[in-house]
């Protein structure tokens, strides 16, 4: 100890060295009891121990020498750092090491250095610790890589002694030290730094920490890719601590969603996959991170990039987070599409605002897609979200609308979509599979009809995509196949349709669909064995397609197979399905009807497909046909044995006409004696051989005897009645079993008389000339005998459009599935009659008459008179009897699918059916036609020929809706252009529109000119109502029309509706709405506007000054003038729906601008403010139409509808104030002048006389009340709902306005009514003095009003007056801090609070109001004055 004493006093004598200071550090090390050296207190020392310093900087390897110095003199300082001497050699060696820190590597050594440093600057004085903070400062520019920013380090610990002080001086210095890092140039070591400095600067207010991330997600496109997953963990990390988590989420996700497919994809992908695990640990972790996420896409959609997707997905694997990450991804992927389909057919909005839609749902599709396919790159974990999200998307398809948002715009649609999303999944990854088939399974076995069918269409698609693969999954297609019979009958053949595909490639799953539909031919009900039978056919059907299909050879299709799936492949080549399934198709022969009609259409189909099969298929039908057509007697038509009695009325039991039009076709299609027809020897004769000439020989037979039995019924029908045919009827029922029955024998003769019709027709070409005119005139027999049944059975013409063809009655929407077969729907009627005898009936309707022209021409006078009316007979019965059918014949059309095989042969190319139809038109329409001077013009003869001008109008309607959307509509319209009309007419051309190249656009300009408008003009002249038809055609081909040709056909339109005379109520709706459709926003709206003027001149309230025809428009008069309301209203009520989605549309956009997170802040700006001056132009229509009518006497129902528009547009209205007040935080603008002059109008034009409107109807109600009629109480119930709801409404909106005002400085109630109370009812005295009362009530609106605007306080001083108005006041200022959700619900609460206080009002405290009567405040006559 002593010499250890006397070697540091020896040292003192003199100055220290490097080496003696490492050596001192060394010994205090040990001995920690010694004390310091004098020379280190001394201040001279200062100056040779920082030279040491900087000398060691300039060694070859300086790190270790300068490490070891400094943290020896660091040592030996931290034992007295107190010390003033010490603590200014601390501040002076800090400064030095940073200064000569960028000459010596930056390593661990110079890191420990650091760190012994941080240890003692709590010890500096505060000046000398802003002099560290410069140095470090200012050594910014030289930091490369993260090393090099050891220094840095420091800087929290001194900002943290610096704010310790609690000076402003230094909270200003820190501030001002955190600016100049914020403002300096940030290379990519420098930004990690920071991101892993910034959990430590807690001090930070909202401003720097959002300039700060600005910098960092800046710069952090410079950082290597490697080291992105590290700095992104430290966002998480940073924003987990609370740092501006918003802003951290949207950066993130915005980065990597900006990153397109480059060459480093692959490397991009698996660090994306990385920072996926990071961000599903972080929400572990922190949940809160997680509500950020799903935050970020609720408050804007348009923040949707592929990351997104993919952040949500694996943010859904949190269990907190999985309902609702995935939720808000199918609500933007639906907000997309709905956006979409309600932009693209909206007239009033710009179209940049369209195209963004259509941009925004493309761009919500490709993410998705891109994220799923994605996922094959290390992203496992996501797997059961994105199934999950699949399947929830296939649950929200609505049925009907699967493909609406389809077409040509490129645009997939939710169902398309989904599957695509699945599919890729079941495609890549083996550990998905059986998952996807599970949730498959149990989805149909558990939802609903309308809802499993996306979920059967997602399995047909991986049958047929997939086959080889779902081989392997057989045994689950077995276990839904369990539940065949407890399924409804629609989804039983959806599924085995779904399976057929795959039956091919394996016999076991073959065997196990025929044993199970086995069973179900042996159950009660009904509906099972129609699905079965149906089942059956499609079995058979698929095996003879596999045969035929040539693409489908066992070769190519098991060349994929793995060994396992080739014995199973080869074992799809076995015998003749319709021969092993015959016993259970004779079984089907003696089921209900509706199971016999599925097998005879069915074979029909299977001679379709293999016509060598159809001589088999009549062989196997003979047993069953001879039972109602005995050869061995004198031929009677067995139709007594085809009806039975059950449950108290007649049923058809044998559809004989089904039977007979299977066999028909089947004649048609396998010619006699047809010597080219394909042998098929495989082919067993249901349990004995032939051989081939006794087989040849037993197929001539059975075509003679079913040709000759056709012949012999054609016979047998003409010139009979229906006692004649069915004979008489040794029963004794009661007269209306009677009447039952008889209708039954009618239906079954009029479908045999159709297809006896179709029959011959068919056969018509193949017959020599000279018979063709007496087939000709059988045909014409049986129009009649048609008609004489149908009035026999006392069903007129018109109501049995439908019933001559029977044909299901679904619309087009519910054929929307594809890729299946006939089996996936209800069975599909197929007319009797097909496209080619409906064209032949059409001729033979010309010939006759073509031979009645030239007979009247060459014939004598007498015989002309008495051929003529015979003649004009049958012309009348065939032309009525052909258009009924065609009708019924387009209509049903839709009902069947492109992929039945019966669709081509009963259907074909219905354009053929244009020209005739148009010809028709010609020849019946009301003009100076040369049809007009020889028809009779009785009554009865102008009745028939205005139903018949109808149905052929009709028919043509329906034909071209078919082909509307297709690419047939040009040729459709070149041959109804073609169409003469009249045998010496020319077309004329149209100038105009050769010009025009689009061949579509021109065919429809050169119809709409040539045709269509010269017909409206000569219909509405007629006062026809079937001008509606053609205001429809007109409509439906012009939607496609570019908008400078629809204007152009609005004004002719307008110029028609302004001119017209004529009280015809349907002339009038179909004029107004053809002008206002096709012309353009803001147009349409204008005429409107005028037209709602022009009948408050005509149904005004002071009926003294109305009139009965407007001055403008003629068109407007009383009888027109409760049309034309409703349908203005019509209008009003669809431009209110279209402020609501544009309201919400618009909300959406200043979101995103308020919260500064959009992505494209110019665009967005751009396209807000278009969206926002297009929404008060139409706000304003809106007010204008609505203020005409508030002063008309409008009907009960109308004036209900009124109200009810009123309610809902004032909603809209408040919604739209609402937005204009900024959030707190934000910045509130002024708002526009063109919502100034909203808000003006609205309160001058529509709200202030809506008050004497509301009284005048109670008035009236109460004079009503007296005569105690129970409907017109009912209907004032009705209305006394409307009128508090409609009150709550304006003085919401008014509430709105009053915030709105206080925050912007501007009275925006100038002009509203206003009062110190109000009332649900508004009650007024008669017999109060003329200027008592309302007088003062009206100077008290007036101060008040100048209150409003006087001053910038005045709003506040009309609070205090007025109890009420503050207590609204202070529930506004709380509804702007509130959240808008659940804001909403408040105000509904309290508007059904105010609907009971009215209610209970209404009726026993009804005495009390009127003693209160004197708190409400009457309306003067200058108040009730409309602007």
């Amino acid at each position: 100890m002593t010499v250890a004493a006397e070697e540091p006093s020896h040292h003192a004598q003199k100055p220290l060295t490097d080496n003696d200071i490492i050596r001192l550090a060394q010994y205090h090390h040990c001995q920690t009891s010694l004390s310091l050296p004098p020379y280190l207190l001394s201040p001279t020392s200062h100056d040779p121990l920082l030279a040491y310093l900087k000398s060691r900087s300039s060694l070859p390897s300086p790190s270790k020498p300068v490490s070891e110095y400094a943290i020896a003199l660091l040592s030996l300082i931290s034992l007295s750092p107190t010390t003033p001497s010490l603590s200014s050699l601390l501040a002076s060696l800090l400064i030095s090491y940073t200064q000569i820190f960028s000459e010596i590597p930056s390593d661990s050594d110079s890191l420990k250095t650091i760190q012994l440093f941080g240890t003692l600057l709590r010890y500096l004085h505060v000046k000398e610790i802003k002099s560290v903070v410069d140095s470090i400062l200012s050594g910014v520019s030289r930091v490369i890589s993260v090393d090099d920013a050891q220094l840095f380090d420091l800087l929290p610990v001194c900002f943290d002694l610096l704010r310790r002080e609690a000076k402003a001086s230094e909270i200003d210095y820190v501030n001002s030290a955190i600016d100049r890092v914020l403002t300096c140039e940030w290379e990519k070591g420098f930004l990690t730094k920071m991101v892993s400095l910034a959990k430590e600067l807690t001090f930070l207010d909202k401003g720097r920490k959002s300039e700060l991330l600005e910098k960092v997600f800046l710069g952090v496109k410079c950082i290597d890719l490697q080291d992105l997953p590290s700095l992104v963990y430290q966002l998480l990390v940073l924003a987990s601590k609370g740092f501006c988590k918003r802003e951290v989420i949207g950066g993130v996700v915005c980065f990597f969603g900006s990153k397109t497919e480059s060459r480093v994809a692959s490397v991009l992908r698996q660090i994306e996959g990385t920072v996926l695990l990071h961000v599903n640990f972080a929400v572990k972790q922190d949940p809160s991170l997680g509500q950020e996420v799903v935050a970020l896409v609720k408050s804007d959609l348009r923040a949707f990039n592929h990351f997104t997707v993919a952040v949500l997905f694996s943010v859904a694997r949190v269990r907190k987070f999985g309902e609702n990450s995935l939720g808000v991804l199918r609500t933007a992927l639906l907000s997309a599409y709905n956006d979409y389909r309600l932009s693209k057919d909206c007239k009033w909005l710009p179209d940049e605002l369209k195209e963004e839609s259509l941009l925004h749902a493309k761009l919500v599709e490709k993410s998705l897609l891109r994220a799923v396919s994605e996922c094959k790159y290390g992203r496992e974990h996501v797997f059961p979200s994105v199934i999950q999200f699949g399947f929830m998307l296939l649950e929200s398809v609505e049925e009907g609308r699967s493909n609406e948002s389809g077409g040509s715009s490129g645009v997939l649609g939710t169902e398309k979509l989904s599957i695509q999303i699945l599919g890729t999944l079941f495609e890549v990854h083996d550990m998905t599979r059986n998952e996807i088939i599970e949730q498959c399974k149990f989805r149909i076995l558990s939802l609903k009809c309308a809802k499993s069918k996306p979920i059967l269409r997602l399995l047909g698609f991986l049958v047929q995509r997939y086959s080889l693969i779902m081989l392997e999954y057989v045994h689950h297609l077995k276990e839904l196949l369990d539940y065949f019979t407890l399924m409804e009958g629609n989804i039983s053949c959806f599924l085995v349709s779904a399976v057929i595909p795959l039956i091919k490639f394996s016999r076991d799953l073959q065997d196990y669909t025929i044993l199970v539909i086995r069973k179900a031919m042996f159950r009660r009900e009904d509906t099972v064995r129609v699905s079965a039978t149906k089942v059956i056919i499609e079995l058979i059907l698929a095996e003879k397609q596999a045969k035929e299909d040539s693409s489908f050879t066992l070769q190519d299709s098991s060349s994929q197979a793995s060994s396992s799936q080739h014995t199973e492949v080869s074992c799809t080549v076995r015998g003749n399905l319709f021969t092993e399934l015959n016993g259970l198709l004779q079984r089907c022969l003696y089921q209900q009807a509706k199971v016999k009609e599925v097998v005879y259409d069915g074979l029909v189909k299977l001679v379709l497909i293999d016509p060598s099969s159809g001589a088999h298929v009549l062989d196997f039908l003979m047993p069953h046909f001879l039972r109602f057509f005995r050869q061995d007697t004198d031929f009677q038509l067995g139709i007594t044995s085809c009806i039975k009695v059950e449950g108290g009325k007649f049923i058809i039991e044998e559809p004989l006409d089904r039977l007979l039009f299977c066999i028909s076709w089947i004649l048609l299609l396998q010619p006699h004696n047809n010597s080219d027809r394909p042998s098929d020897a495989t082919w067993p004769c249901f349990g004995f051989a032939l051989t081939q000439e006794n087989e040849q020989a037993g197929r001539n037979v059975s075509h003679e005897v079913y040709s000759s039995t056709l012949l012999k019924v054609r016979n047998f029908l003409l010139g009979k009645k229906l006692g004649d045919i069915v004979g008489l009827s040794q029963d004794t029922v009661s007269a209306s079993l009677e009447e039952d029955k008889r209708k039954s024998y009618c239906l079954i003769i009029l479908g045999i008389v159709q297809v006896l019709q179709n029959y011959i027709i068919t056969d018509l070409e193949k017959q020599p000339e000279g018979k063709k005119g007496e087939i000709e005139k059988d045909i014409v027999d049986l129009v009649d005998l048609y008609e004489s049944l149908e009035k026999e059975a006392g069903k007129s013409k018109q109501s049995n459009i439908g019933k001559r063809v029977r044909f299901s009655s679904r619309s087009k929407s519910d054929d929307t599935d594809v890729g299946f077969a006939s089996i996936n729907e209800e069975r599909e009627q197929v007319p009797f009659l097909s496209t080619s005898s409906i064209y032949q009936l059409f001729l033979i309707a010309f010939k006759l008459h073509s031979s009645k022209s030239a007979c009247n021409l060459s014939g004598s006078q007498d015989h002309s008179q008495s051929s003529s009316a015979k003649t004009e007979k049958s012309i009348s019965g065939v032309l009525s009897f052909t258009l009924h059918v065609c009708v019924g014949h387009i209509r049903s059309s839709l009902c069947m699918k492109e992929e039945n095989p019966l669709k081509p042969l009963v259907y074909g190319d219905m354009i053929v059916l244009g020209p005739p139809l148009m010809r028709v038109v010609y020849l019946l329409k009301p003009g100076p036609l040369v049809v007009t001077g020889q028809m009779n013009k009785g009554r009865k003869d102008a009745e028939g020929r205005k139903q018949c001008l109808h149905l052929a109008l009709l028919s043509l309607k329906e034909l071209l809706s078919i082909y509307s959307n297709g690419s047939g509509l040009t040729g459709l319209l070149e041959d109804l252009l073609a169409v003469p009309a009249s045998d010496d007419a020319i077309l004329e051309e149209c100038s105009e529109a050769s010009k025009i190249e689009d061949p579509l656009v021109k065919n429809i300009e050169i119809f709409m000119e040539k045709v269509m408008k010269p017909m409206i003009t000569d219909l509405i002249a007629q006062n026809s109502n079937d001008i509606e038809i053609l205001c429809d055609i007109v409509l439906m081909l012009g939607s496609t029309l570019p908008d400078k040709f629809k204007q152009r056909h609005g004004s002719w339109a307008h110029e028609i509706f302004r001119s017209c005379e004529t009280s015809n109520t349907t002339v009038a709706k179909s004029v107004l709405k053809l002008a206002i459709s096709f012309t353009t926003s803001p147009g349409d709206l204008s005429i409107a506007v005028e037209v709602a003027k022009e009948l408050q001149n005509v149904i005004g309230l002071d009926k003294s000054d109305t009139s009965q025809v407007s001055e403008s428009y003629m068109i407007v008069n009383q009888s027109t003038s409760a049309s034309i309301t409703s349908c203005i209203l019509q209008l009003v009520d669809s431009a209110i729906g279209d402020m609501d989605w544009g309201t919400k549309k618009l909300k959406n956009l200043y979101v995103a601008s308020q919260k500064n997170i959009h992505l494209n802040h110019d665009d967005e700006s751009t396209l807000g403010l278009a969206l926002e001056e297009a929404l008060y132009a139409m706000a304003e229509s809106t007010v204008r139409i609505l203020s005409s009518f508030v002063l008309m006497n409008l009907k009960d129902s109308q004036a209900a509808q009124f109200l009810r528009l009123a309610v809902k547009f004032y909603k809209q209205l408040a919604q739209i104030v609402k937005q204009r007040i900024a959030p707190k935080g934000c910045k509130q603008t002024l708002p526009s002048l063109k919502f100034q002059k909203l808000v003006e109008l609205t309160c001058k034009s529509l709200t202030v006389p809506l008050y004497p409107f509301l009284a005048e109807m109670q008035k009236e109600q109460q004079e009503s009340v007296s005569s105690n009629s129970k409907g017109i109480i009912n209907k004032i119930k009705q209305e006394n709902k409307c009128i508090p709801d409609l009150v709550f409404q304006i003085e919401d909106y008014e509430r709105y306005l009053i915030q709105l005002s206080k925050v912007t400085k501007l009275n925006l109630l100038r002009h509203a009514k206003r009062s110190t109370a109000r009332d649900f009812k508004i009650i007024e005295d008669a017999e109060a003095p003329a200027g008592g009362e309302d007088g003062g009530n009206q100077e008290e609106t007036e101060t008040q009003n100048n209150n409003v605007g006087g001053n910038e306080d005045g709003l506040g001083e009309e609070s205090e007056d007025d109890p009420e108005q503050a207590s609204r006041d202070l529930d506004s200022d709380k509804a702007i801090a509130a959240e808008e959700n659940d804001e909403d619900q408040e105000e509904e609460k309290e508007g059904e609070e105010d609907d009971e206080a009215e209610e209970e009002g209404s009726g026993l405290s009804r005495p009390k109001k009127i003693a209160k009567k004197s708190l409400v405040v009457e309306d003067s006559d200058e108040d009730s004055v409309t602007f």
